[in-house]
C-alpha cells in the first residue's frame, strides 16, 4: 500500500476540521454525520472498485483523528475456504494474529491507492445533503414553535392568486383564501400575517399564512395593549369579517381597569394602530359578561338595546331596540347582527319596539281566540 504523502495527511486533517466546523455551525450531531458518510462510502467503494464482487462485506472508517479513509474487508475464519471473498482460512488468520479461532471475524485493510479522492467527493455529497436536511429541519422546528403567532415578511412574488412571502429563514405561502379582499399584494410589500400551519414536505417546511384569521386580530391587540400582555385584560371572543368589520369581546380581571378603554388607548391610538395594520377594517370593542342577556346587548354595539329575553336551553334570544336603532342593530346587509351572533354563540332575533308591540298584540289576540274556542267547546 502506498504511503500517504504529507500533503494528503494535511488535506485529511483540513477536511476533518471542516466537517466538525460545519456540524457545529449547523447543529448536526458530529458522530452521526461521520457514520452517515461511512455508510455512503461503502456504496461508493463497491461501485468503483468491486463491481464484480458486490457480495463482499466491507467496513469503511473515517478516522476521527486524521481525516483519512480506511477500507476493511470483513471475513469469517473457517477451516476450509469455499469463498475467498467472504472467508479466510484459520492458517491465514493466525498469521495475522495467533488468537483467532474458527468462526471469528477478521478485518483486513485493503484501502485502494486512489480511494481518498472518490471518498472525498462522496463525503462532500453526503455532507451537502445532510446540511440541506438539517437546515430544513431547523427551519421547521423554528416556525412550528411560532405557529399561531404573527410574522413580518416581504412579498417575493405573486403566482396566480398565491402570494409568496420572505419571512427570514423561509418562504411562506399566503393563499387566495387567506387574503383580504380589500388588499393588493405586490413585490416588495411588507406585511404582517398569522401563521396558521407549518407542514413538513419533501422540499422543506411549508409555512401557510393568513391575513383573515381572527388570531391575527388577537395578536395585534396583544402587541398594542400592555394590559393584555400582563394578563389583566383578556380577549374572550372575536368575530371577524376580514377587511370589513370585526367585533372583539374583552374582560378585565381588575375592577379598576376598563377593558374597552385599555384596548382603545389614549386618543384611540391603540385600536387605530390595529385598524391601520388591517387596511382600515372597522373594529367594535365590547365588554364581555357572563350574563347572556348583558353580553348579547353589549355585542350589538353601537346600537342601543331596550331589552333582551333569552332561552338558555336553545341559546336563542329576542332583542328589542328603539325603532330608530333597528337598522343600526341589524347593520348593512345584516352584518352587525351576524357578527354579534358569531361573537356570543347565540341566535339573535332583533325586533324594533313597534314590531315587538305588534307581535305582542297578535300573540294576545291568538291567546284570547284560543280561550274563547276552548270555552265554546266546553
Amino acid at each position: 500500500m502506498a504511503r500517504k504523502s504529507t500533503k494528503e495527511k494535511n488535506g485529511g486533517k483540513e477536511f476533518l476540521q471542516t466537517l466538525k466546523e460545519l456540524a457545529y455551525e449547523k447543529g448536526i450531531d458530529e458522530e452521526r454525520l461521520f457514520e452517515t458518510i461511512e455508510v455512503a462510502l461503502i456504496s461508493a467503494y463497491r461501485r468503483n472498485f468491486n463491481l464484480a464482487q458486490n457480495v463482499q462485506n466491507v467496513r469503511i472508517v473515517l478516522s476521527r483523528e486524521t481525516g483519512a479513509f480506511h477500507v476493511f474487508a470483513i471475513k469469517k475464519v473457517v477451516e476450509e475456504v469455499e469463498n475467498d471473498i467472504t472467508e479466510i482460512s484459520l492458517a491465514q488468520a493466525r498469521a495475522i494474529s495467533p488468537d483467532y479461532t474458527v468462526d471469528d471475524v477478521v478485518e483486513i485493510e485493503m484501502t485502494p491507492a486512489n480511494f481518498g479522492r472518490i471518498a472525498a467527493q462522496t463525503a462532500k455529497q453526503v455532507v451537502m445533503q445532510r446540511l440541506r436536511e438539517a437546515e430544513r429541519s431547523n427551519v421547521y422546528d423554528e416556525y412550528e414553535n411560532r405557529e399561531s403567532n404573527i410574522v413580518t415578511g416581504i412579498v417575493q412574488r405573486v403566482e396566480g392568486r398565491n402570494v409568496f412571502v420572505d419571512i427570514g429563514r423561509a418562504e411562506a405561502l399566503l393563499m387566495a383564501t387567506e387574503q383580504m379582499s380589500t388588499e393588493e399584494y405586490n413585490y416588495g410589500d411588507t406585511l404582517r400575517a398569522y401563521i396558521i400551519e407549518v407542514k413538513r414536505t419533501a422540499r422543506g417546511p411549508q409555512i401557510v399564512l393568513s391575513r383573515t384569521h381572527p388570531g391575527l386580530l388577537k395578536k395585534l391587540f396583544e402587541l398594542q395593549v400592555p394590559e393584555i400582555q400582563e394578563g389583566v385584560v383578556e380577549i374572550k371572543s372575536i368575530a371577524r369579517e376580514a377587511g370589513s368589520r370585526s367585533k372583539v369581546a374583552v374582560y378585565s380581571s381588575e375592577e379598576r381597569v376598563d377593558p374597552i378603554g385599555a384596548c382603545v388607548g389614549p386618543h384611540y391610538m391603540r385600536v387605530q394602530a390595529v385598524v391601520d395594520e388591517l387596511a382600515g377594517e372597522k373594529i367594535d370593542i365590547v365588554k364581555w359578561s357572563d350574563d347572556p342577556a348583558t353580553y348579547i346587548a353589549n355585542s350589538l354595539n353601537p346600537a342601543k338595546v331596550i331589552s333582551v329575553a333569552v332561552n338558555e336551553a336553545e341559546k336563542v334570544s329576542r332583542v328589542i331596540v328603539p325603532d330608530y336603532q333597528l337598522s343600526l342593530a341589524i347593520g348593512k346587509e345584516g352584518q352587525n347582527a351576524r357578527l354579534a351572533a358569531k361573537l356570543t354563540g347565540w341566535k339573535i332575533d332583533i325586533k324594533s319596539e313597534s314590531q315587538a308591540a305588534e307581535l305582542m298584540a297578535e300573540e294576545a289576540a291568538e291567546d284570547t281566540a284560543a280561550e274563547e274556542s276552548a270555552a265554546e267547546e266546553a
